[in-house]
């Protein structure tokens, strides 16, 4: 029979193996992987790896955030950014405003997304007021349509205190749902914020010094504490601390049900990046800080040992002027400056040239965390995998590709590349959706629209999951 598409030669990563195999697309599905096939339409992919599209679990996108501020990328460019970094999928946030319905926030997010997403997307319900009207009967509403995961914070102007963060997991957890913790104490934060700027501190580089580790270490062991009194399943955001990995390594180990992710400018990136003249450094603000080299280690030891199950990118795009970073003005102190940097693009192609091009994990590693492991851990079906079935979300890559990244080369609505002179060896030269290219030597295809929500499946609460270290 003739397939709608073939990809013909790749080097492929299927089954946690590569295989020299053609791929054989039929109605957005990956119909067989083997070798004969005839397609109506033939990509060839000699020399070249293909990979699942990326999925990427957490992301900022057309987000209005604590401080009040709108992120810089729609639905529309953040499709864009991610098509041409090899990312298929994302999960973005329906973040609640104080006393709105949850119902009301997410249709709100849904019909932005409706109009502008190019790729695929599911929403994280992201809670601030759980005295909002309905909040309860609104939350177990979302999640049996599908709306699987429930994220809180316990710092910033809209953290939950731990009664309220208990009764979310009792809620979440009954009902199949993940909840997603931004876990930083907020005592520690706001004391040591203080003594700062009494001291005149107030530079880009004393935002790495005002969120001490203690403040991550201590919030993630009472978060771990209470997902194993609730017996919900939890996932640490952002994890940046090697004291972090080993308290998530210890409660798994007790049994508790709590994943994590780490993203890639902690593995890549120290608060060195902060010190830089005026407030240029303001680029690299985000929360956590990033750490330093030690704590860089034993992150890449988490996700070979598996007490870390993915890697996300953290996109959290703020423009580097008044409308963004400086919207409280060019001269603010670091608290009045927007946290967060671009990362959607990036991610892939990092992940690629650490994992693949240098050998650290190697690449069915790679596929598994960028890809597999957030879909399986997120209930995403169809997503992740190179098999029959799936969805064909893949992306060919040239492995002797170099790229040295400019000042302003993403393809998102940032303006700014806060890994501006980084050099990476592998290189996405096309990325489909569902068969569809939406990226294909360096031209976007994306149309606005075309992306699908994505209902997901109940998640579990077995902390063996995904527990497996990596080859």
């Amino acid at each position: 029979m003739a397939y709608d598409l073939v990809i013909r030669g790749g080097r492929v990563v299927t089954g946690g193996a590569m295989v020299d195999a053609d791929i054989a697309v039929a109605q957005g599905r990956i119909a067989a992987i083997g070798t004969g096939f005839d397609g109506a339409e033939v990509i060839e992919a000699n020399g070249l790896l293909v990979t699942p599209g990326g999925v990427d679990p957490h992301c900022h996108i057309e987000q209005m955030s604590g401080m009040g501020l709108m992120n810089a990328d729609t639905f529309e460019t953040a499709s864009r950014s991610a098509a041409m970094g090899g990312t298929t999928s994302v999960i973005s946030f329906a973040a609640q405003g104080k006393g709105q319905r949850l119902s009301d926030t997410v249709a709100d997010y849904a019909a932005r997304a409706q109009h502008g997403a190019a790729i695929d997307h599911a929403f994280h319900i992201s809670v601030s007021d759980p005295d909002a009207p309905a909040f309860e009967a609104d939350l177990r509403a979302l999640i049996a349509a599908g709306h699987r995961s429930v994220k809180v914070f316990t710092t910033y102007n809209i953290g939950l205190d731990d009664a309220q963060i208990l009764e979310i997991l009792r809620i979440a957890g009954a009902a199949g749902a993940l909840t997603c913790i931004h876990a930083e104490n907020d005592a520690i934060i706001s004391a040591t914020r203080a003594r700062l700027l009494a001291e005149g501190r107030t530079r880009p580089l004393d935002h790495a010094a005002s969120r001490p580790r203690a403040a991550e270490i201590e919030a993630i062991a009472r978060m771990c504490r209470l997902a194993e009194v609730a017996q919900a399943p939890v996932m640490i955001f952002h994890v940046s601390t090697a004291e972090g990995v080993a308290e998530i390594a210890a409660a798994r180990a007790r049994g508790a049900p709590i994943w994590a992710e780490t993203c890639p400018h902690y593995l890549f990136q120290t608060e060195a990046v902060l010190d830089k003249p005026g407030r240029e450094g303001a680029k690299w603000m985000c929360s956590p800080p990033q750490r330093t080299e030690a704590d860089q280690d034993a992150l890449w030891a988490g996700l070979a040992m598996g007490h870390l199950q993915l890697v996300s990118s953290d996109h959290a795009p703020y423009r580097f002027d008044e409308t963004g970073k400086f919207s409280n003005g060019l001269d603010a102190p670091f608290p009045g400056i927007a946290n967060g940097m671009p990362g959607l693009e990036l991610r892939q192609p990092l992940m690629f040239d650490a994992m693949v091009s240098r050998g650290r994990l190697g690449l069915a590693a790679f596929a598994r965390l960028t890809a597999e492991a957030p879909a399986d851990l997120y209930g995403l079906p169809g997503k992740g995998r190179i098999a029959p079935g799936y969805d064909a979300d893949l992306v060919l890559w040239d492995p002797a590709h170099t790229h040295t990244y400019g000042a302003n080369d993403l393809h998102d609505n940032v303006g700014y590349n806060p890994f501006e002179g980084t050099t990476v060896t592998g290189w996405p030269i096309a990325t489909l959706l569902r068969g569809t290219p939406v990226m294909r030597d360096g031209a976007y295809l994306g149309q606005p629209g075309a992306g699908q929500w994505l209902p997901r499946d109940v998640i579990g609460t077995d902390p063996a999951d995904l527990t497996g270290s990596l080859p």
